[in-house]
């Protein structure tokens, strides 16, 4: 009964907010049980989810396909119909049969794959570029083609989380970008290896110290798309989300120059304000 409640209740809460979200989509967040993907809202993660699910199809496949073997050798070659054992130690046909079909299973899987990686690598034709660097444990996010507008994002600690705020996902800045557009993005770190990683856009990149990585994204529609660090790098490791805004094209150069004036009055807070975020959540 408890159940049917709660299921009402998130029934009606959508309901209610159809009107507000309209032309935009709910914050991206993982469900509970799920089982599957994120739903993609990005080129970048279409093409992985294709992947996915083609060596889904082969991998399942393969392993009706060895079940069925062996339940025919287990009733076929079992002891009883069988008190003399075979003797074959050579069939030319079988021998080339097991070495070409799994060398053309690994050609089916690795075509698509070198594709995949070398198509969410990089895009030649940036709209913005957004430097991304790790920190223990925040992230900082850099425009370096918009006055190299800079600016820390830190989680919301549950006593200040605001009504419709995510508990361990919500941030106080998010990376805001235009939705539509290409967006490139760099990565590094000033001191361990973190890893930016948001799923329903398809962008998983490490930031590594000393490096600096690329990949790219466009959000389909604008909306909240969340993500976590997900290299474990340190005590606060579980404390550093992601909130990615994509907003349209006009809102996102409203927001520039307010940017502008924000984060130059308002420069990046001390670290050590939130050096035991973890603990105080």
């Amino acid at each position: 009964m408890q159940l049917l409640r709660r299921l009402a209740a998130a029934l009606a809460f959508s309901v209610g907010l159809a009107p507000v979200f309209t032309g935009r989509v709910l914050a991206q967040v993982p469900k509970p049980w799920q089982m599957g993907l994120q739903t993609a809202h990005s080129p970048v993660m279409a093409r992985i989810e294709s992947f996915h699910t083609l060596v889904l199809w082969i991998i399942t496949l393969i392993t009706l396909f060895v079940g069925v073997l062996l339940i025919w050798v287990l009733v076929r070659y079992n002891a009883r119909r069988n008190p003399v054992p075979s003797r074959t130690a050579h069939h030319t046909l079988l021998e080339v049969a097991w070495t070409v079909i799994p060398v053309l299973i690994l050609a089916i899987i690795v075509i698509p794959s070198f594709r995949l990686i070398y198509y969410e690598d990089r895009t030649t034709n940036a709209d913005l570029t957004v430097k991304v660097t790790g920190h223990q444990w925040y992230w900082e996010y850099t425009y370096p083609d918009r006055n190299n507008i800079d600016f820390t994002s830190y989680i919301v600690k549950d006593a200040d989380l605001k009504p419709g705020e995510l508990r361990l996902l919500s941030v106080d800045n998010p990376l805001v970008v235009p939705a539509g557009k290409n967006i490139r993005i760099l990565t590094t770190s000033t001191d361990v290896i973190h890893s930016f990683f948001i799923p329903s856009l398809g962008v998983q990149r490490y930031a590594i110290p000393g490096r600096t990585i690329e990949t790219w994204f466009r959000a389909d529609q604008p909306g909240e798309y969340h993500g976590e660090c997900n290299q474990i790098c340190g005590t606060n490791h579980s404390f550093m989300p992601i909130v990615v805004k994509a907003v349209t094209p006009t809102e996102f150069d409203a927001w520039v120059q307010q940017a502008k004036t924000k984060f130059a009055e308002n420069p990046p807070a001390d670290p050590s304000r939130f050096a035991a975020a973890g603990t105080q959540q």
